[in-house]
Protein backbone atom coordinates (compact mmCIF):
# COMPACT_ATOMS: atom_id res chain seq x y z
CA UNK A 1 0.00 0.00 0.00
CA UNK A 2 3.01 2.45 0.92
CA UNK A 3 4.93 1.13 -2.06
CA UNK A 4 1.38 2.81 -4.46
CA UNK A 5 0.58 6.07 -2.67
CA UNK A 6 4.88 6.65 -2.92
CA UNK A 7 4.22 6.05 -6.59
CA UNK A 8 1.28 8.10 -7.05
CA UNK A 9 2.33 11.07 -5.21
CA UNK A 10 6.06 11.17 -6.51
CA UNK A 11 4.54 10.66 -10.16
CA UNK A 12 1.17 12.94 -9.07
CA UNK A 13 0.44 15.46 -12.49
CA UNK A 14 1.89 18.84 -11.04
CA UNK A 15 4.87 17.15 -10.60
CA UNK A 16 5.68 15.19 -14.25
CA UNK A 17 5.76 18.53 -16.40
CA UNK A 18 8.62 19.54 -14.19
CA UNK A 19 10.43 16.29 -14.77
CA UNK A 20 9.37 15.81 -18.26
CA UNK A 21 11.38 19.62 -19.41
CA UNK A 22 14.23 18.19 -17.54
CA UNK A 23 14.11 15.28 -19.60
CA UNK A 24 13.85 17.46 -22.47
CA UNK A 25 16.76 19.42 -21.45
CA UNK A 26 19.02 16.02 -21.18
CA UNK A 27 18.05 14.41 -24.27
CA UNK A 28 17.44 17.61 -26.82
CA UNK A 29 20.54 19.46 -27.91
CA UNK A 30 20.09 23.36 -27.58
CA UNK A 31 21.99 26.41 -27.38
CA UNK A 32 20.13 27.54 -23.92
CA UNK A 33 22.67 28.16 -21.34
CA UNK A 34 22.68 26.33 -17.70
CA UNK A 35 21.33 29.31 -16.06
CA UNK A 36 18.26 29.93 -18.73
CA UNK A 37 17.34 26.19 -18.00
CA UNK A 38 17.41 26.44 -14.59
CA UNK A 39 15.11 30.02 -14.81
CA UNK A 40 12.86 27.72 -17.05
CA UNK A 41 12.42 25.03 -14.76
CA UNK A 42 12.03 27.04 -11.60
CA UNK A 43 9.32 29.19 -13.55
CA UNK A 44 7.37 25.92 -14.43
CA UNK A 45 7.97 24.34 -10.93
CA UNK A 46 6.06 27.00 -10.06
CA UNK A 47 3.47 27.78 -12.01
CA UNK A 48 2.87 23.97 -12.58
CA UNK A 49 3.43 22.63 -8.95
CA UNK A 50 3.24 25.17 -6.05
CA UNK A 51 0.44 27.83 -7.71
CA UNK A 52 -1.78 24.03 -7.77
CA UNK A 53 -0.75 23.05 -4.54
CA UNK A 54 -1.46 26.93 -2.83
CA UNK A 55 -4.97 26.50 -4.82
CA UNK A 56 -5.65 23.25 -3.13
CA UNK A 57 -4.89 24.47 0.14
CA UNK A 58 -7.32 27.26 -0.34
CA UNK A 59 -9.99 25.55 -1.57
CA UNK A 60 -9.69 22.51 1.17
CA UNK A 61 -9.77 25.56 4.10
CA UNK A 62 -12.76 26.72 2.64
CA UNK A 63 -13.94 23.13 2.22
CA UNK A 64 -14.81 23.41 -1.80
CA UNK A 65 -13.23 20.15 -1.72
CA UNK A 66 -13.33 17.57 0.67
CA UNK A 67 -9.67 15.79 0.20
CA UNK A 68 -6.44 16.75 -1.81
CA UNK A 69 -6.92 14.09 -4.10
CA UNK A 70 -9.79 15.39 -5.54
CA UNK A 71 -11.73 11.97 -6.36
CA UNK A 72 -15.37 13.46 -7.11
CA UNK A 73 -15.93 15.12 -10.30
CA UNK A 74 -17.46 18.13 -8.63
CA UNK A 75 -14.05 18.74 -6.87
CA UNK A 76 -12.37 18.53 -9.84
CA UNK A 77 -13.83 21.08 -11.96
CA UNK A 78 -12.01 24.36 -10.23
CA UNK A 79 -8.40 22.76 -9.94
CA UNK A 80 -8.68 21.91 -13.74
CA UNK A 81 -10.14 24.84 -14.90
CA UNK A 82 -7.23 26.52 -13.48
CA UNK A 83 -4.91 24.06 -14.71
CA UNK A 84 -6.21 24.31 -18.23
CA UNK A 85 -5.62 28.35 -18.06
CA UNK A 86 -1.92 27.78 -16.51
CA UNK A 87 -0.86 25.65 -19.03
CA UNK A 88 -2.14 27.39 -22.32
CA UNK A 89 -0.05 30.62 -20.54
CA UNK A 90 2.72 28.50 -20.67
CA UNK A 91 2.55 27.60 -23.76
CA UNK A 92 2.26 30.70 -25.12
CA UNK A 93 5.11 31.52 -23.10
CA UNK A 94 7.74 29.26 -24.09
CA UNK A 95 6.46 28.60 -27.71
CA UNK A 96 7.83 32.61 -28.16
CA UNK A 97 11.52 31.51 -27.40
CA UNK A 98 12.55 30.06 -30.72
CA UNK A 99 14.92 27.28 -29.08
CA UNK A 100 12.47 25.81 -27.06
CA UNK A 101 9.09 26.27 -28.99
CA UNK A 102 8.99 22.55 -28.72
CA UNK A 103 7.94 22.91 -24.64
CA UNK A 104 5.30 24.91 -26.06
CA UNK A 105 3.81 22.07 -27.67
CA UNK A 106 4.24 20.08 -24.56
CA UNK A 107 2.02 22.64 -22.70
CA UNK A 108 -0.58 23.20 -24.91
CA UNK A 109 -1.17 19.71 -25.25
CA UNK A 110 -1.43 19.35 -22.03
CA UNK A 111 -4.22 21.94 -21.96
CA UNK A 112 -5.69 20.56 -24.80
CA UNK A 113 -5.57 17.07 -22.78
CA UNK A 114 -7.48 18.87 -19.52
CA UNK A 115 -10.27 20.96 -21.65
CA UNK A 116 -11.46 17.73 -23.18
CA UNK A 117 -11.26 15.82 -19.61
CA UNK A 118 -13.36 19.53 -18.31
CA UNK A 119 -15.61 18.18 -21.60
CA UNK A 120 -15.93 14.83 -20.11
CA UNK A 121 -17.00 16.03 -16.76
CA UNK A 122 -20.80 17.12 -18.45
CA UNK A 123 -20.96 13.06 -18.96
CA UNK A 124 -20.10 12.66 -15.55
CA UNK A 125 -16.91 10.80 -17.08
CA UNK A 126 -14.03 10.95 -14.55
CA UNK A 127 -10.42 10.69 -16.09
CA UNK A 128 -7.06 9.46 -14.44
CA UNK A 129 -5.01 13.20 -14.41
CA UNK A 130 -1.67 10.77 -13.49
CA UNK A 131 -2.15 8.80 -16.55
CA UNK A 132 -3.07 12.06 -18.64
CA UNK A 133 0.51 13.51 -17.68
CA UNK A 134 2.61 10.45 -18.38
CA UNK A 135 0.53 9.69 -22.10
CA UNK A 136 1.61 13.38 -22.21
CA UNK A 137 5.06 12.67 -22.10
CA UNK A 138 4.96 9.45 -24.04
CA UNK A 139 3.52 11.26 -27.14
CA UNK A 140 5.52 14.38 -26.80
CA UNK A 141 9.06 12.31 -26.80
CA UNK A 142 7.47 10.65 -30.09
CA UNK A 143 6.63 13.49 -31.51
CA UNK A 144 9.93 14.74 -31.12
CA UNK A 145 11.57 11.22 -32.74
CA UNK A 146 9.50 12.30 -35.79
CA UNK A 147 10.46 15.61 -36.16
CA UNK A 148 14.47 15.37 -35.03
CA UNK A 149 15.10 12.17 -36.49
CA UNK A 150 16.29 11.16 -33.12
CA UNK A 151 15.34 7.67 -31.94
CA UNK A 152 13.68 8.06 -27.93
CA UNK A 153 12.83 4.22 -27.61
CA UNK A 154 14.71 3.44 -25.22
CA UNK A 155 13.03 6.44 -23.08
CA UNK A 156 9.44 6.20 -24.52
CA UNK A 157 9.77 1.94 -23.54
CA UNK A 158 10.40 3.36 -19.96
CA UNK A 159 7.86 6.06 -19.60
CA UNK A 160 5.35 3.39 -20.93
CA UNK A 161 6.84 0.94 -18.13
CA UNK A 162 6.45 3.76 -15.86
CA UNK A 163 2.84 4.55 -16.93
CA UNK A 164 2.38 0.80 -16.12
CA UNK A 165 3.14 1.16 -12.99
CA UNK A 166 1.50 3.97 -11.91
CA UNK A 167 -1.65 2.30 -13.84
CA UNK A 168 -1.46 -0.42 -11.19
CA UNK A 169 -1.22 1.65 -8.39
CA UNK A 170 -4.01 3.60 -8.85
CA UNK A 171 -5.97 0.84 -9.12
CA UNK A 172 -4.65 -0.95 -6.61
CA UNK A 173 -5.80 2.49 -4.40
CA UNK A 174 -9.14 2.02 -6.55
CA UNK A 175 -8.28 5.79 -7.11
CA UNK A 176 -9.87 4.83 -10.82
CA UNK A 177 -11.18 2.25 -12.91
CA UNK A 178 -9.29 0.71 -15.61
CA UNK A 179 -11.79 2.49 -18.25
CA UNK A 180 -9.95 6.10 -16.89
CA UNK A 181 -6.88 4.49 -16.23
CA UNK A 182 -6.93 3.79 -20.06
CA UNK A 183 -8.73 6.79 -21.56
CA UNK A 184 -6.49 9.15 -19.75
CA UNK A 185 -3.29 7.49 -21.10
CA UNK A 186 -4.51 7.24 -24.31
CA UNK A 187 -6.15 10.61 -24.39
CA UNK A 188 -2.43 12.37 -23.38
CA UNK A 189 -0.83 10.12 -25.93
CA UNK A 190 -2.58 11.72 -28.53
CA UNK A 191 -2.44 15.11 -27.69
CA UNK A 192 0.60 16.16 -28.89
CA UNK A 193 -0.36 15.03 -32.40
CA UNK A 194 -3.31 16.99 -32.49
CA UNK A 195 -1.81 19.87 -31.14
CA UNK A 196 1.11 19.76 -33.44
CA UNK A 197 -0.99 19.41 -36.80
CA UNK A 198 -2.91 21.90 -35.21
CA UNK A 199 -0.19 24.74 -35.24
Amino acid sequence: MKFYKFISVILHPIVVPTLGVLLYFILIPNRIGSNQKLAILGLIFIVTYLVPLFVLIILKAFKLIKSYKVYAIKERKIPVSLMIVLFYLLGNTLSRITMIRDLGTLFYATSFGLVVIYLLFIFKIKTSLHLLSLGISVGFFMLLSTQYLISFLPVILILILISGLLASARLYLKAHTPKEVYLGFLLGMISPFIIHAIL
